[in-house]
């Protein structure tokens, strides 16, 4: 299948298919908006009431998680440097199992709605706002979790990359998808967002599911396509070099990996607010469980299908031929190259690869909006009533949402996607997740220490990530594989090179690469994460003890306790329902809790008999 003139463009029944996929996302947010009397408080446009069950709630996680960057970015990324990507597979049941059984006994316990009250309770008010303010700059500008910067890529990425294959109009993609999202996102609310998933979930996998069949047709067999990666060095599963230099070894994605993806999944405000608006304990639990099997599905049909695009283009790499200018275009290449004859199927794969935007950058919006009502409005305006609570919430909606349109329009003047993205997330995210560590692990740490622990890991973690921006690890760390054009018949118009300005500017000549550059620079962008978690907790730990942690008392519901993690043996007595109490509000030390009128109780008596949920009465 060499590429010639003849690749296909977009044929009206795309559109109709991609127009079908927003139109539907949009009606299930107008469904929530008005269903069940629509959305009375601020809890239950941002908590979905805390009544959700686990399994919309983890394919809900599994489509934030899995954005277009993992559509077009991993089976590029498996193209390119080989299956050892699929090593991942390990680390999602590390993150899984630290998320569930560490971070989410004691954010579920205490009832909150941003992760980040849980800061103040622990520590003080100063460390609550310095979690917000990171993550607010991180979202809007990460990936996987709710950050403006990062929802400006992960709008603009995927817009361009299909755009430049398919001539599917770059600022009408961006428009549209950022404006269905805001929509369902400030009328729905958390469940909006929720339901909105579980379609999107679905279209993902049959845009995957389309390619894979359609390339093992085209092969004749899977055969023929593990023959050719096995062939092509693509099987590269086991490597154990422990030099933290490379890009991706088994011990850079099992050690680095699990620390980036735990302060995804364990502590970031896009993720948790979602599985503490389940029902109960057990259901946040298993909503964890379930999507990690989601999240395996979607890691093996990416892998598939970045196997079958190295079978298919394995004489002839269209991105070595200058058919597409950037990597993450072999994917929308593909589709064009192999489903042209198929009308409406193309526009299955664009739409597929939007879900992926829609699904991460809702649960961003919704994140944004909770943590800004929570964190930064209501401590500060106590005389708010619920219903203008919820207002501003959708207000709020609204307005990250037009933020995050204009964060794709500055996305469009800065490139290197995949990296760029998961390393500024690796810089906020790994002090971050040291600073929750710090509270739930250590009895002893305090607010000095554990605020002169995140700024110190946060500086580290900047710096090395800038300087890894500025000098680019050589050749010889990310080891690319080989990629060959012998069997092109080069007949076509070359593409326009899409460089990311980043790298034109600081393009020194590699003489002047400093001694820093190719020690401590080249770390694998995976350890940033880890660097900032570890320099973190120890820095936390040593300022703590010597500014005389040991003496404070700190009350154990803010700790993981053994009774949080022995609950999970005793189903009969730990079934343990959140109440809501609404009739007799004020007789309830109002502790952190936001609003006396919604202090969760857990009734589990057997603990604390003159205690409920660690509030005396």
């Amino acid at each position: 299948a060499s590429p010639s003139g003849s690749m296909g463009r977009f044929t009206v029944w795309d559109y109709v298919v991609f127009a079908a996929m927003l139109l539907v996302s949009a009606i299930i947010g107008i469904y929530y908006a008005f269903a069940g009397g629509g959305q009375k408080t601020s809890k239950d446009f941002l908590m979905g009431g805390r009544s959700m069950s686990a399994l919309p709630v983890a394919l809900s996680l599994t489509a934030s998680f899995m954005s277009a960057v993992t559509v077009l970015g991993t089976p590029a990324e498996i193209y390119r440097y080989g299956a050892i990507f699929c090593i991942f597979a390990i680390t999602y049941g590390l993150v899984v199992l630290c998320s569930a059984e560490i971070f989410l006994p004691v954010f579920y316990k205490l009832g909150i709605t941003s992760t980040y009250e849980y800061l103040e309770l622990r520590f003080n008010k100063y460390l609550r706002l310095c979690g917000t303010v990171l993550f607010i700059i991180q979202t809007a500008s990460k990936p996987q979790s709710c950050s403006t910067l990062y929802t400006g890529i992960v709008i603009y990425a995927p817009a361009l990359a299909l755009n430049q294959v398919t001539g599917f109009d770059l600022w009408g993609a961006v428009v549209a998808t950022g404006v269905v999202c805001t929509f369902y996102c400030t009328l729905g609310g958390l469940k909006a967002v929720v339901w909105t998933d579980v379609f999107q979930v679905g279209i993902m996998v049959a845009g995957f599911s389309s390619v894979i069949i359609r390339a093992v047709v085209v092969q004749e067999g899977i055969g023929r396509i593990v023959n050719d990666s096995y062939y092509g060095g693509r099987l590269n599963f086991w490597d154990f070099n422990p030099n933290p230099l490379q890009r991706h070894t088994f011990w850079t994605i099992i050690i680095g990996g699990t620390f980036t993806w735990t302060g995804i999944y364990g502590v970031n405000q896009s993720q948790v607010q979602r599985y503490i608006a389940c029902k109960s304990r057990f259901h946040a639990k298993m909503s964890l469980y379930i999507n990690l099997v989601g999240l395996w599905a979607i890691l093996a049909c990416a892998t598939l299908c970045g196997l079958a695009l190295y079978s298919i283009y394995k004489d002839c790499d269209p991105w070595t031929a200058k058919q597409v200018s950037a990597l993450d275009q072999l994917m929308p290449y593909l589709v064009l190259d192999i489903l042209q004859d198929f009308p409406g199927v193309p526009g299955l794969f664009v739409a597929s690869a939007y879900s992926g935007t829609l699904s991460t950058v809702s649960s961003s919006i919704n994140a944004l909006a909770a943590v800004t009502v929570e964190d930064l409005i209501r401590p500060y305006f106590k005389s708010l009533s619920e219903k203008k609570l919820s207002w501003i919430s959708m207000g709020m909606s609204l307005f990250y949402g037009g933020v995050c349109i204009a964060m794709a329009a500055l996305a469009s003047l800065m490139g290197a996607l995949l990296q760029a993205a998961l390393s500024i997330f690796g810089m906020v995210g790994g002090p971050l997740l040291g600073l929750f560590a710090l509270g739930i692990l250590c009895s002893f740490a305090n607010g000095i220490g554990a605020f002169v622990g995140l700024v110190s890991g946060f500086v580290i973690s900047l710096w090395v990530g800038i300087g890894s921006q500025i000098y680019p690890p050589l050749p010889e760390r990310t080891k690319p594989l080989y990629l060959s054009t012998a069997g092109c018949n080069i007949s076509s118009v070359n593409l326009t090179s899409t460089e990311s300005p980043l790298t034109t500017v600081f393009n020194t000549p590699t003489a002047e690469r400093p001694a820093l550059a190719d020690n401590w620079y080249s770390l694998s962008y995976l350890y940033f994460s880890t660097l900032g978690t570890l320099i973190t907790v120890v820095v936390g730990i040593i300022i703590s003890l010597l500014t005389g942690g040991l003496k404070q008392n700190t009350d154990h519901k803010f700790l993981l306790t053994k009774e949080d993690f022995l609950s999970n043996f005793s189903w009969s007595k730990s079934e343990t329902k959140v109440e809501v109490l609404n009739y007799n509000p004020f007789n309830v030390a109002d502790e952190g809790t936001d609003n006396p009128a919604f202090s969760h109780i857990e009734m589990d008596v057997a603990s604390d008999k003159d205690k409920v949920n660690g509030l005396h009465i």
